[in-house]
């Protein structure tokens, strides 16, 4: 990330210095870096694909691989919208006979290179943004499955394990999902714990299990004990 030059004139430090404190801000979640500097983060819209996904690849991809090890061969699973449940399905495409149901259009280009996969792309409205599928007949036709598995990522975690979101569509998307899976895995890097977003979807105790690369803070940690939670560090 460039610095610009009047940054580092007037409080008189070094680029070095101010590129390292702006890292060390956004890992709190307290901005959002972009090109040139950096903005305070907002609540009612997303960070854009292209940075997010650019964005924690080691710690997305440790945790895609523990997930990976997870999903036996011949599975069924839904795969949600989001860079981390698309580093997932990355990393399955070693796997054998899996049955996917996704509203992901990345995660169907990606795992449509399988032969044995049968790959099931849900209708609705396609989202240009990020290739994400949402709507009511999305909802729908999530509602006709009952799979073994269901990857789901969040755009935020709150202090108390609420799991928050950008857009009210997706959130219905990701409950039909959660409704219609026999076993729910949520995929969250670290950054995703203490981050805003506007719509909340309700309690982390929803799901069955969390795969990130951090322990989460304290108060969402209780939440997790108290509803016997699976916790994977990645």
């Amino acid at each position: 990330m460039s610095v610009p030059r009047n940054w580092w004139s007037t409080f008189s430090v070094s680029p070095q210095t101010i590129r390292r404190d702006l890292n060390e801000l956004a890992e709190q979640n307290l901005i959002l870096r972009h090109h040139g500097g950096a903005a305070l983060p907002s609540s009612s819209v997303n960070t854009p694909w292209h940075d997010r996904k650019a964005t924690q690849t080691e710690e997305k991809e440790r945790i895609a691989r523990k997930v990976a090890e997870q999903i036996p061969n011949g599975s069924t699973l839904f795969i949600d919208i989001g860079t981390t449940p698309e580093a997932v399905a990355h990393a399955l495409l070693n796997h054998s006979n899996l049955r996917i149901v996704t509203n992901n259009l990345n995660v169907a280009n990606t795992l449509m290179v399988k032969e044995d996969f049968r790959i099931i792309l849900a209708g609705g409205e396609l989202r240009s943004r990020d290739g994400g599928i949402i709507g009511e007949a999305t909802l729908d036709f999530i509602s006709q499955f009952r799979l073994d598995f269901g990857i789901l990522g969040i755009s935020g975690i709150d202090s108390d394990g609420s799991l928050l979101e950008f857009d009210y569509h997706e959130v219905r998307t990701k409950r039909a999902i959660i409704e219609n899976s026999r076993h729910v895995m949520l995929v969250v890097d670290h950054s995703k714990f203490g981050r805003n977003a506007m719509v909340n979807m309700g309690s982390i105790s929803m799901v069955d299990a969390v795969y990130t690369d951090a322990p989460p803070p304290v108060s969402v940690m209780q939440v997790l004990t108290d509803h016997h939670i699976q916790l994977e560090l990645c």
